[in-house]
This record gives structure tokens, sequence and C-alpha cells, in this order.
């Protein structure tokens, strides 16, 4: 592969992760909004970024021809539903001070992908991402030995973005209009519902000044704008150098929690933050095993 497409597809790559790292920064800065009227806006504006973009570069037509195949259709719809109910739970997270629980939910995200794989497409587990998916298990009853509960948290963001991604593999569709698709199946009600918010001189755009005005606008861009990076990288990439430059974003996120926002960080949760982190080591250490062993895979 060329250096410069490599290059690229690492620029790229560490543009999406790290901007999916900092996004917290971008919620908290909206904090006094309602979390569902900051997902509806994200929504709307996504709908509208990703409507522009594909006008831009001529891909109207391509998009028009995915609504003649019903399954994938069906399969955006639930990918849409799934994308809502993962954005609204992130920004709940990171506005009612869960922060660093968001990031374990992103930590685990690969480890669940694994499992998905093993139950659906009959994947097997080597040995390594077997361990990996235990010490992953651990950190969850970890958590559950001394804090008495589930991190349902990190559990949901990490399954509904497991489950996302296991159906976008079933889909034949590009990221550009997918993600038109995927967000337009909420952005629709989500219009309506800021329409009715306006008519009733409620809500938070044109209410809470300028700075908000413009952040609640710009939703889409910061929606768009990775996954569209993270599209690029990937089709430059191999997908195990990927996989190891994905933790960029939920590290970036607990850092953010524990030293920006001073989340806690006890006992507790590091021996739960072990545990994972274990998991994800043991997983990078497969990966990297698998690539030297495919032809050319140090390239």
């Amino acid at each position: 592969m060329p250096v410069s497409r490599t290059l690229s597809g690492v620029v790229a790559a560490l543009f999406a992760f790290v901007s999916w790292g900092l996004l917290p920064v971008y919620w908290k800065a909206l904090a006094e909004v309602p979390p569902v009227e900051i997902l509806c806006h994200r929504l709307v504006w996504s709908v509208v970024a990703a409507g522009a973009a594909l006008a831009c570069l001529g891909r109207i037509g391509e998009a028009r021809r995915v609504l003649a195949r019903r399954r994938e259709v069906l399969l955006m719809a639930s990918c849409g539903l799934l994308l809502g109910v993962n954005w609204l739970l992130f920004i709940q997270a990171v506005n009612s001070g869960h922060v660093v629980e968001a990031s374990l939910g992103y930590f685990i995200n690969p480890l669940v992908n694994m499992m998905l794989g093993a139950v659906f497409f009959r994947e097997r587990l080597s040995r390594l991402q077997a361990v990996a998916v235990v010490l992953a298990v651990c950190g969850v009853g970890v958590s559950v030995a001394t804090h008495g509960r589930l991190p349902w948290i990190a559990l949901a963001l990490a399954g509904t973005f497991g489950v996302y991604g296991l159906l976008r593999k079933l889909m034949r569709v590009e990221s550009l209009p997918g993600l038109f698709f995927e967000t337009a199946v909420l952005g629709i009600p989500a219009g309506f519902y800021l329409w009715g918010l306006w008519q009733e001189g409620a809500g938070a755009f044109l209410h809470l000044g300028q700075g908000v005005d413009v952040l609640l606008l710009c939703a889409g861009v910061v929606t768009a704008a990775p996954l569209l990076a993270f599209a690029f990288a990937a089709r430059r990439l191999r997908l195990t150098s990927l996989g190891i430059l994905q933790y960029i974003a939920p590290s970036c996120m607990f850092l953010l929690g524990v030293l920006v926002y001073g989340e806690p960080f006890d006992a507790a949760r590091a021996a739960t933050f072990a545990c994972i982190w274990a998991g994800v080591a043991v997983y990078t250490c497969d990966a990297v095993i698998t690539l030297r062993r495919v032809p050319g895979g140090r390239a």
C-alpha cells in the first residue's frame, strides 16, 4: 500500500477518533439544554449536513436507488433507531457527570463486537480473544460487586453501538447515503418536535443566546465530519490498524472525565478499568499477531 495513501488514512482516523473523544466538551457546553432537545438538533442538522454532502458530491441518484431495496430500508431504519438511543444515552451520560462510565462503554465495544461476531457470524474466537472477553466480563463483575449495580450506561452504549455495527455490516449501503437515511429516520419527527417547541415559544434555540444557537446548528457537522473521516480512513487502513487507533476516543473521554471534570475514580473503579484495559491489551496483542501472520501484513 502506498505510503501517502496510508498516511492520509492515519490522519483521517486520528481526526475521527480525537473528535469523538472530545465530544463530551461539546455536549458539556450545551448542558443547559435538555438532552432530548440536543438529540433532536443533532439529528435534524445531521440530515441537513449529509443531504448537502450528497448534493455537492452528485450522489443524490445513489441515495434514491437505495430506497428501492426494501431490505436495506428496514436495516437503515433499525440502524437509525439504535443511533438515536446511543446518542441520547451518551449526551445524558456526559451532562449528568458520567463521562468516565461512558468511556468504559467504548473500551468494551470492540469486545462486544467480537462476541456478536461469534454469535451471529459463527466467527471463532482465538484463545487470546476468549481471554479478552473473560477479562471484560470480570471487569463488569467487579463493578457489580463493589457498587452493587451493573455499569448500565457503559453496557448500553457498548451494546447499542455493537448491534448498530452488526446491522451496518449486513447493509450494502455506502457510509454517506447510509448516514443520511439513518438520521432521517428520527430526524424527521425530531424536526416536527423542534418546530412545535418553536411555535410555543419554548426550546433552547433562539432563547439561550447566540453561542448556544451556533453550537446547536453545528451539531450536524460535528456528527457528520468524524463519520466521513472514519469512512475515508477505513478504505485506506487495515481493520487491525483501525481497531488499535479506535482506543484514542475512549482514552480522551476517560482523561476528560477524571482530569478535567473531576469525576470520582476510586479503587473500585480502578479495579474495573484494570480488567477492561487488560482485556483491551490482550485483544490488541491478538490483532497485531494476526496482522503479522497475513502476507504483507507488516506494510
